[in-house]
């Protein structure tokens, strides 16, 4: 029979955050696959476990993943950690869940702690819809595409959760507060479930102002709150009401409209009365 997949979620920060169940689970399976062996190897010295590590991490994931499969086909079963939280979120634990998956082996997860879960229950804002974004594309590897994402975010009505380093964050900060504006509500959490957790509860531009003379220290989780849906619909509106009445009408005849369903869809577009469209059309 085949072995099984474990998924174990390992401490953020404070070590007492371990599960009995991870600890018993990382015992008894016959090989950890490790984010980076040299970190996970304090851990597992910590709760006396001796069972062998193998690297598994972003520059080998997929010809490694290959190998643990192959072993759990063969009836090992194997354990996946990352450095810290869980795997597999922004992490390269999903490429061994992908084809352990497809080739039909038992996967099961050992939950625990999760940077970005931890945050957002701190961070005092709405935690009903969240959206999880982790790092954002740095503008020296893919600018066109950290743009890209930022203008998504822009529209966002769900708190936003990412991650940052914390020499990268004074940028990020900046780019946020040209895309998202000043006024928006942000956390910044850092050290987290460690003695000296902090979580800054402001705005994006007074963020921005403080890091200007404090220096960034630690791993940071960014929790955004979302945009009011009623500014998108003024702002549609406005996006409307900036187009030629003329081409507005033209845009849903195109789609074959009547001109009676035109003009009812383009007063909605623009917050106005039918017969107000009508008039300006008609004069």
């Amino acid at each position: 029979m085949s072995g099984t997949l474990y998924v174990c979620a390992t401490p953020i920060g404070n070590l007492e955050d371990i599960t009995f169940r991870v600890i018993n689970c990382l015992k008894s399976v016959d090989i950890i696959a490790a984010e980076d062996t040299r970190n996970s190897i304090k851990l597992l010295n910590h709760f006396d476990i001796h069972t062998p590590m193998t690297a598994y991490h972003e520059f080998n994931k997929y010809d490694k993943a290959k190998a643990l499969v192959s072993d759990m086909l063969n009836g090992k079963n194997v354990a996946i950690i990352t450095d810290a939280g869980t795997p597999c979120i922004s992490d390269p634990g999903e490429e061994l869940v992908r084809q352990a998956a497809e080739a039909g082996i038992t996967i099961t997860s050992l939950p625990g702690p999760a940077a970005a879960i931890t945050a957002l229950t701190i961070s005092a804002l709405s935690t009903r819809r969240f959206a999880f974004e982790a790092f954002l594309p740095t503008e020296k590897a893919d600018k066109k595409e950290r743009a890209r994402i930022l203008e998504e975010l822009r529209t966002e009505t769900r708190t936003m959760i990412l991650y940052e380093a914390p020499h990268k964050l004074k940028a990020t900060l900046k780019d946020l507060a040209k895309t998202l504006g000043d006024d928006r509500r942000i956390s910044l959490c850092r050290e987290l479930t460690k003695k000296h957790e902090e979580a800054v509860r402001t705005t994006i531009g007074e963020a921005v102002a403080r890091y200007e003379n404090e220096e960034p220290r630690g791993e940071y989780v960014l929790v955004i709150e979302g945009r009011d849906p009623s500014d998108i619909a003024a702002e549609v509106v406005a996006n409307w009401n900036d187009m030629p009445l003329e081409e507005h009408m033209e845009h849903y005849l195109k789609q074959g409209f009547t001109e009676k369903d035109a003009m009812k869809a383009v007063a909605k577009d623009r917050g106005v009365s039918k017969r107000d469209i009508y008039n300006k059309l008609k004069t």
